[in-house]
């Protein structure tokens, strides 16, 4: 069965989330972001956070024009796609099926991407944009090749 699909970004900066969920409709989540390190770029340079500590949720219309209108840095991201106002806590897959979340992302040193997904007509349509957009190393996760034990990036 699959249950995501994984690549590899390229290691610069860029708007990678905003291209990558170009095809979902984002703005209709609650997004809960986990623990993780990216930045904002201004002037060539690495700024603030992208996602402040202090924002644990971020509502789907201001996390759409966060991720499609900045530039950043991924180093580490771990988001969660929520109904909204529907949070719940989801530390591993069995946990993720049991829930109503949709979609969990996780972004480990700038460049290994996995992307967990419950619906599977979106997780085809996310996998062809992520092979339209030319990343590498696109690949199905699956109950058998998966190795994760956590849904996180520590």
């Amino acid at each position: 069965m699959k249950r995501g699909i994984s690549f590899e970004l390229p290691n610069e900066y860029g708007t990678f989330l905003g291209d990558v969920l170009k095809p979902i409709d984002i703005a209709t989540y609650s997004w809960k972001i986990g623990s993780g390190e990216s930045y904002k770029i201004k002037n060539n340079e690495l700024n603030n956070d992208l996602f402040p500590d202090n924002k644990k949720v971020i509502e789907g219309i201001d996390f759409k024009r966060l991720i499609e209108n900045n530039r950043y840095y991924l180093i580490f991201v771990e988001l969660q796609a929520h109904p909204k106002g529907r949070i719940v806590e989801i530390n591993n897959y069995d946990e993720f099926l049991r829930s109503d979340c949709e979609l969990v992302l996780l972004v480990v040193d700038s460049c290994y991407v996995s992307i967990y997904c419950r619906d599977i007509s979106k997780l085809e349509i996310l996998y062809n944009n992520v092979l339209n957009y030319g990343f590498k190393g696109v690949e199905y996760i699956t109950n058998e090749n998966d190795t994760r034990t956590t849904l996180s990036v520590w």
